[in-house]
C-alpha cells in the first residue's frame, strides 16, 4: 500500500511538471522551490550527466562526511545494492536514461561517494541546500527525490552497485 501511494504521488508530480510547459518565455524566469530562488538558464539543461559539473570534492549535506572506498568492487555488496535499487529506486531511476529522476550511469564519475550517499539518505536537505542537487532539480525539470528511509548500509550497497555498473559500462 505504501509503495502504491509513492508511485501514485510520483505520477501526479510528473503530470504536474508536464503541465508547466517549456516555452521560450519560461527559460529565464525565476524558479522557486521550497524556500529558495534561482535564475535558471534552461539552455544548459541537464540530461543527467553534467549538471553541477563533475564536482567530486562536494560531499553533500547529511550524515556522511567522508568515505574511503576500496579500489576493488565488493561483488556481494554490489549484488545487494542492485536488489535494493530495483526494489526502492527503479520506479524513478533508470541506469541508462532520464526517467522521473536523472539517469544513474556514470554517477560515480560525476559525484563523490559521500554526495551520492547523502542524496540517498538525506534528499530533502540536499535539495534545499546543496548547490549541485538544487541545480540538477531545476535544470532537469524532474520530481523532487523522495526519502525512501534507507539505512546507511543499504545506501552504501547501492553506491557499490553504481561503482560496479560504471566500471562495467
Amino acid at each position: 500500500m505504501k509503495f502504491t501511494l509513492k508511485i501514485g504521488l510520483a505520477i501526479a508530480l510528473i503530470f504536474s511538471f508536464a503541465a508547466c510547459g517549456n516555452s521560450e518565455k519560461d527559460k529565464d524566469e525565476d524558479i522557486r522551490l521550497e524556500g529558495y530562488s534561482s535564475k535558471a538558464k534552461k539552455e544548459n539543461v541537464e540530461t543527467g550527466k553534467a549538471s553541477g559539473g563533475n564536482d567530486l570534492s562536494n560531499k553533500g549535506i547529511g550524515p556522511i562526511k567522508s568515505m574511503a572506498l576500496p579500489e576493488s568492487i565488493d561483488a556481494e555488496m554490489a549484488n545487494r545494492g542492485a536488489d535494493i535499487f530495483k526494489k526502492m529506486c527503479s520506479a524513478c531511476h533508470k541506469m541508462d536514461k532520464k526517467f522521473v529522476g536523472p539517469e544513474i550511469a556514470g554517477v560515480t564519475e560525476r559525484r563523490s561517494p559521500e554526495w551520492i550517499m547523502n542524496m540517498i539518505l538525506n534528499p530533502e536537505e540536499m535539495i534545499k541546500k546543496d548547490p549541485i542537487a538544487k541545480k540538477l532539480l531545476i535544470e532537469s525539470n524532474m520530481a523532487v527525490m523522495a526519502n525512501q528511509g534507507l539505512e546507511e548500509d543499504e545506501a552504501r550497497a547501492i553506491v557499490e552497485y553504481f561503482r560496479q555498473y560504471d566500471k562495467e559500462n
